[in-house]
C-alpha cells in the first residue's frame, strides 16, 4: 500500500502519546516509569530496522526513544527533578536488564525441533553492541536533558515573572538540543562499521529531523499533562476542604 510506512508512524505516534497520557492519567507518575521500561524494550529492538518514511531512510525507535524524553519533560514539571532522574535511572536498570536476559537466551542449546533460535540469534546478535551504546547515549543525554530543562526553567521564571510560563520553550529547546547530542553519538559508535558513511549520515539527519518533529508534537501532550494535574489538584483541594467543613460541623455540634 502507498505511504503505509508514513501512515503506520504517523498512528505511532498518536497511539504512543495519548498511552503515555493515559499511563500518567490513571497510575500518575508510576504510570510514566512503566512507560520508561516498555520504551525503553521496544525502542531498543525496533531500532535494529531500518525503513523509508517521508522520502527519509530511518530506523525504528525514534518516536518510542522520543517518548522517554517526553516522560522526563512531564516529571521534571510536575513531579520534580528527582522523579525525572528516577525515571533516567530505571530505563538504564531495564536496558542492562535486557541485555543480560536477552543474551542468555542464546546460551541453551535447542532441540531438533526448534525453529526459533536461528533467527533469535540473528535478531539479537548485534543488541549487546546497540543497546550498550544506547545504555551509555541514554544515560548521559537524559541527564543532561533534566539538567537543562530546570537550567532552562529558572531563565523563563525569570524572563516571564511566572514560573509556570514558558513551558513550550524549556521543553522544546532542552529537547531538540538533548536529541541532537543523542543523535550524532547513537548513530556514530552504534552504526560505525555496520553502515558506510553515506548511510550514516543519512540516518542522522532523519532521525534527527523525526526528533525535532516528535519534540514540537509533544509540547501539548506536556500541556495536557499539566492540566490533567492541575484538575487532579483542585478535585483533592475540594474534597479536602468538604472534610474540614464536615469536620468543623461535627465539632461545633
Amino acid at each position: 500500500m502507498q505511504y503505509q510506512n508514513e501512515i503506520i508512524l504517523t498512528l505511532t505516534l498518536i497511539i504512543t502519546y495519548s498511552s503515555l497520557l493515559l499511563f500518567y492519567r490513571l497510575l500518575g507518575k508510576s504510570g510514566l516509569y512503566m512507560w520508561t521500561v516498555i520504551a525503553t524494550i521496544c525502542a531498543n529492538i525496533e531500532v535494529m530496522i531500518l525503513i523509508e518514511a517521508f522520502g527519509l531512510e530511518q530506523t525504528l525507535g525514534n518516536i518510542m526513544f522520543a517518548s522517554t524524553f517526553l516522560v522526563t519533560d512531564i516529571l521534571s514539571e510536575l513531579e520534580g527533578k528527582e522523579s525525572a532522574n528516577k525515571a533516567v535511572k530505571i530505563g538504564i536498570t531495564t536496558s542492562i536488564s535486557f541485555i543480560l536476559i536477552s543474551q542468555s537466551w542464546m546460551l541453551y542449546i535447542p532441540t531438533m525441533q526448534d525453529w526459533s533460535m536461528p533467527f533469535i540469534k540473528e535478531l539479537f546478535s548485534n543488541t549487546p553492541r546497540l543497546m550498550f551504546v544506547g545504555m551509555l547515549v541514554y544515560s548521559l543525554v537524559q541527564m543532561f536533558d533534566v539538567w537543562l530543562y530546570h537550567a532552562i526553567w529558572k531563565k523563563t521564571e525569570q524572563m516571564f515573572k511566572d514560573k509556570r510560563k514558558g513551558l513550550w520553550l524549556r521543553n522544546n529547546l532542552s529537547t531538540i538540543t538533548s536529541q541532537l547530542i543523542n543523535t550524532a553519538l547513537f548513530t556514530f559508535f552504534a552504526f560505525v562499521g555496520l553502515y558506510n558513511f553515506d548511510t550514516m549520515l543519512t540516518i542522522f539527519f532523519s532521525s534527527f529531523i523525526i526528533y525535532v518533529a516528535t519534540s514540537l508534537l509533544d509540547t501539548p501532550v506536556v500541556y495536557v499533562a499539566r492540566l490533567l494535574k492541575d484538575n487532579d489538584n483542585n478535585k483533592k483541594n475540594t474534597a479536602l476542604k468538604k472534610r474540614m467543613k464536615k469536620f468543623k460541623q461535627l465539632s461545633s455540634n
